[in-house]
């Protein structure tokens, strides 16, 4: 794999909770990199037991500038395995919204970095957290990039699924201008409500790729930290298992994909 996407349309339906269970569930050696332009909230959250130095992607934009993002990015890095170090990490995000006009000229440079850290040794996937597209400024470039973007809803009611139905057709229309076209998008679906999953994905035109439980305990600790991911761990075991199918589905498209096929965009 190398970079896989998510954003939600509107509120709050688990994106980083989503990302970071894929993220400790997950096979491959990961990066988890915290992309939302309205801030991180790994550090404040997941991880808020420990003293942890301001690093993440601020340092690293800024290093983006000087050209040396190869020299800085080991720097930025928590480890999130104790047992497996090196296995699974995380880069943290902005602590403020008006930091995201530093990154935005950057984007660019990140996006072209963390495609390559799959072909290094070792090689990563980046799982890029891109919260809201409500915000003013999403990460284009990254996501026109990525080899898998996936919309992330909660299927409980009609409230929460209607806003994905207006997102999902900016994406491919943005997806068909600027990036690598529509198949590279996908659902996340949360939880369950009303709807089926082959109710959502018609409404929404889209492939299902992950579904994840209601499972609010283990959610609750991987937002809000505070706790230890013990008992049935419902949510990870979905996320693990939701793995062949994204695998497989990021292979299928870059068969699809000629090697003539733009890899990238100017839109900023």
């Amino acid at each position: 794999m190398a970079i896989i996407a998510m954003v939600s349309a509107k509120g709050s339906p688990g994106v980083t909770t989503t990302a970071l269970a894929c993220t400790l569930s997950w096979s491959g050696r990961t990066v988890l990199a915290e992309c939302d332009p309205a801030g991180g909230s790994v550090l404040s959250g997941y991880l808020s037991s420990l003293e942890i130095p301001p690093i993440g992607l601020l340092p690293l934009a800024a290093a983006a500038l000087r050209d040396q993002l190869a020299d800085t990015f080991a720097h930025q890095l928590v480890d999130l395995d104790a047992k497996s170090p090196g296995q699974r990490l995380v880069l943290p995000g902005i602590n403020d919204p008006v930091q995201a006009g530093t990154i935005r000229p950057t984007w660019e440079a990140l996006t072209a970095f963390f495609a390559d850290l799959e072909h290094r040794e070792p090689g990563y996937d980046v799982i890029a957290d891109c919260g809201r597209l409500a915000t003013s400024a999403p990460p284009w470039p990254l996501l026109f990039r990525a080899d898998l973007l996936l919309l992330v809803v909660r299927a409980a009611t009609l409230r929460t699924i209607a806003p994905a139905a207006g997102a999902a057709e900016m994406l491919r229309r943005e997806l068909t201008q600027y990036g690598q076209g529509p198949g590279a998008l996908g659902l996340a679906l949360i939880g369950e409500g009303a709807y089926s999953r082959r109710d959502i994905g018609q409404r929404l035109e889209l492939p299902t790729l992950i579904e994840l439980p209601d499972d609010r305990r283990t959610a609750e600790v991987l937002s809000d930290g505070g706790g230890t991911l013990r008992g049935s761990q419902r949510l990870l075991r979905s996320a693990a298992s939701a793995e062949p199918a994204v695998r497989d589905a990021i292979s299928q498209r870059r068969a699809h994909l000629s090697p003539t096929s733009s890899r990238g965009s100017s839109r900023a």
